[in-house]
């Protein structure tokens, strides 16, 4: 086995796309979707695309093709305007184009999103009920963390480790998934839920995070285990499939 990667890819019955992430980096980041910065959201876009790479993620071309068109509007971008002020002379902004497909998908999303609720609902979904909404929008809100939201929690892992000594070395001991998956169900047993960040404590390496985040995605793919995230504070929590969250 690899010991920089897991030896096979991911798949994910749902898996979001290039648009997706893109929102989600404009979201992390407070960004008008109006005025994207290109330079920054190109630059992070990239990070995460080799982030998924180390964790085996099977990623789709889509992705390569939307990292090609950011390199061109941040090509376009570099490129210093006329001098010539006058009426005529207006040009289009390059990242146009991209901002209409982001509204365009964001639409459509939250649209697909209305119609599953209304199949889901008081299942894997925990909304606020009418009540809490009129309490205030302070509220904490738990719903299904994204795939984005946790590369995301898996970026601060491992900002956590770097620089720090390797206690052991382990490119040589095998760390097998399978056993990494029994770890997690054995310390979910009899618990109402893991935080993400808690899931980690034990690592000592970064090959050994990366085993220990697929065979979360692995237990997630088989519906062994869920996410969830609490909206107001950012946290993710890790249950067994039969627990029912609370706040």
């Amino acid at each position: 086995m690899d010991e920089k990667s897991p030896a096979y890819k991911v798949h994910l019955p749902i898996f979001e796309g290039p648009l997706d992430l893109l929102l989600h980096l404009i979201k992390t980041n407070e960004i008008d979707i109006y005025d994207i910065p290109i330079s920054v959201i190109t630059d992070q876009y990239l990070e995460y695309l080799g982030l998924m790479k180390e964790v085996n993620i099977d990623v789709a071309a889509d992705y390569l093709v939307m990292a090609a068109t950011l390199a061109y509007i941040k090509s376009k971008m570099l490129v210093p305007a006329p001098e010539d002020s006058s009426e005529d002379n207006d040009e289009e902004d390059p990242r146009e184009e991209l901002v209409q497909r982001l509204l365009n998908y964001q639409r459509f999303k939250k649209a697909a999103e209305a119609l599953s609720n209304h199949e889901i609902l008081g299942r894997d979904i925990f909304p606020r009920s009418e009540s809490d909404l009129a309490e205030g929008e302070g509220e904490d809100e738990i719903d299904e963390a994204s795939l984005f939201d946790l590369m995301e929690a898996l970026r601060g892992v491992l900002t956590k480790i770097e620089g720090k000594e390797q206690i052991l070395d382990f490119t040589k001991e095998k760390i097998v998934l399978k056993d990494k998956m029994v770890e997690i169900l054995e310390r979910l047993a009899g618990i109402e839920y893991i935080l993400f960040e808690d899931l980690f404590v034990s690592t000592k390496s970064r090959i050994e995070i990366i085993f220990t985040f697929v065979a979360m995605l692995e237990l997630i793919r088989d519906q062994k285990i869920k996410t969830l995230q609490v909206k107001k504070f950012g946290s993710i929590r890790i249950y067994g499939r039969d627990k029912k969250p609370s706040l």
